[in-house]
């Protein structure tokens, strides 16, 4: 797909899984990219039991559709995955969920999501 804002970004950006905030969070972080103004708070809910697991994760932020949609569709992958399972996802894993090619200019908005949950998980 050569057009940045695809129908699967828009209907993401315009109808996001997971925004808002979770009760009973576990970890939380916030983050933002002051190139662009996006920014980004995520909330994770994890389970206590080993290993541990992603029973919740939510995000509330501002932005361009690729970093809102991004991180929407990074919330609904990393449920019920493993902490250390999150911590490995990769920049091309990221660009993978988006099925589209990210443009250096880009990248720092597809990321933020990723870059935010690292946070919130270290």
């Amino acid at each position: 797909m050569s057009d940045i804002y695809s129908e699967i970004i828009l209907d993401h950006y315009k109808h996001p899984h997971n925004r808002g905030h979770i009760k009973h969070d576990t970890h939380r972080a916030e983050e933002d990219n002051p190139l662009c103004g996006d920014s980004m708070k995520i909330y994770i809910k994890v389970s206590e039991k080993k290993p541990q697991i992603i029973e919740d994760i939510s995000f509330e932020g501002e932005g361009c559709a690729i970093s809102q949609a991004a991180t929407s569709m990074l919330t609904d992958f990393l449920k019920g995955k493993s902490v250390s399972q999150a911590k490995k996802i990769t920049p091309e894993q990221v660009y993978n969920l988006l099925k589209i090619e990210i443009s250096p200019a880009r990248s720092k908005c597809a990321l933020l999501g990723i870059k935010t949950i690292r946070s919130a998980l270290s």
